[in-house]
């Protein structure tokens, strides 16, 4: 547990609301992302990678190199990142994105911590990591047979990934891109997660599955003919065999599931890290707000409904649901609805990730309370049975007082906070 000057009080404490950072956009970190309590550029970092670069440096793992995917395969064994993840973006919203097209589309593969980019035929395979301080750090591996791959910390990713999108924190987005009528148009495009209309969502992606909302995805993104009226739904199909030149990729399938899980979690990860920085930064406000919006956005405010049951064909769904963790009765926060909401249970799995286990013991707990109080109270009851007996140890999961009927107070440096 990371040690910092953030502690939870009982119910007792002095009462003391400060103002937020004159000039600071609000939703957004607004200091430096080398402030002297976050040092982002400098400060040492152990998380997945660190730990691989290690194993390869003591002999204990070696990464095969294939002809047309190059470390691909053993970086996701590596990492335990599923095949079965595999979402392909043809949109060049990537630093390689002279190679990218709709026949030579960029995979990403994921799990809670990590995620993989690969373009074939590039230079580089992109791993974006989760540091349990300092929030999402990237990595890069030359694409080129090598005795001794070492993976290297590369910040030139946040020209794009640092931005109002990621909360002003390195992080993970997912775009969704307008088509156009010409490679000269602008190609606008906007972030999207588990609140954007299905209809808005998936612009320059491919989307499989067996049951699939209308959306942006699959469209052709020069529209030399597009009407006025915008250009027609494509529908999805169950694979892209026949469809992409798969050629390099471990998977025929950019599973609508998937991308739908990867959206929730990118910007659930860059409200985790803010929720860190503010913390450390210490202006008591600031903690505040993100710690109501990060219980918000895990609770699944404001998710946009379904229009009918989703169905993936990849696999995504039985592997993502069998990871657990499950409590006595078979019960976990990765079982999916999936026919009018994502989720079965409206309490993010996130909470299980690295970006929130490594945040202060006391803004686990300020979170929760939040999110148990924005629940309904059937859900509330089954949800937080869930967490006691999955997210453990956590000194509030064991009391038994009732929180909502109590002050709420954190201690950041010498100003308690209380609601």
């Amino acid at each position: 547990m990371l040690r910092t000057p953030v502690l939870l009080a009982g119910a007792m404490g002095l009462l003391a609301l400060a103002t937020a950072t004159a000039g600071q956009r609000v939703g957004a970190f607004g200091a430096s992302r080398d402030h002297e309590a976050i040092q982002y550029s400098t400060a040492p970092v152990t998380n997945a990678v660190t730990v691989i670069n290690e194993r390869l440096q003591r002999g204990d793992l070696a990464l095969t190199f294939e002809p047309v995917s190059g470390y691909l395969g053993a970086v996701l064994a590596a990492f335990g990142v599923p095949i079965e993840s595999q979402v392909l973006v043809y949109s060049q919203t990537s630093f390689q994105a002279r190679r990218i097209s709709e026949n030579n589309p960029r995979a990403v593969y994921f799990n809670d911590s990590v995620a993989v980019g690969f373009v074939r035929g590039g230079d580089i395979l992109e791993i974006a990591v989760q540091d349990p301080r300092q929030g999402m750090l990237f990595y890069t591996i030359p694409q080129a047979p090598a005795a001794a791959p070492v993976l290297t910390r590369n910040d030139k990713c946040l020209s794009c990934h640092l931005s109002w999108d990621t909360r002003a924190v390195p992080g993970p987005f997912v775009l969704t891109v307008f088509p156009r009528k010409s490679d000269a148009d602008y190609a606008n495009g906007f972030q999207v997660d588990h609140r954007s209309p299905f209809a808005d969502r998936w612009g320059g992606w491919y989307v499989t599955g067996a049951r699939v909302p209308t959306s942006m995805g699959n469209l052709r993104l020069l529209q030399p003919k597009m009407a006025a009226s915008g250009p027609r739904p494509v529908a999805a199909k169950a694979s892209l065999d026949g469809v992409v030149d798969l050629k390099g990729y471990p998977s025929a399938f950019s599973d609508v599931v998937a991308l739908m899980v990867l959206e929730h979690q990118t910007h659930a990860t860059n409200l985790m890290t803010r929720a860190g920085w503010e913390t450390r930064a210490g202006d008591p406000a600031q903690v505040r707000e993100a710690v109501d919006e990060l219980a918000d956005y895990l609770t699944f405010k404001d998710e946009a409904t379904l229009p009918h049951p989703i169905k993936g064909t990849s696999g995504f769904t039985e592997w993502f649901a069998a990871m657990g963790p499950k409590d006595t009765v078979g019960r976990s926060l990765r079982q999916f609805d999936l026919t009018t909401r994502m989720m079965r249970y409206p309490l993010s799995y996130m909470i299980y990730s690295a970006g929130f286990t490594g945040l202060p013991e006391a803004v686990q707990q300020a979170v929760l309370l939040r999110a148990f109080d924005k629940l309904a109270a059937g859900d509330r009851a089954v949800v937080k049975e869930i967490v006691r007996e999955t997210l453990r140890p956590l000194s509030l999961m064991a009391d038994p007082v009732d929180f909502r009927a109590q002050p709420r107070e954190f201690l950041v440096g010498p100003v308690f906070i209380r609601e």
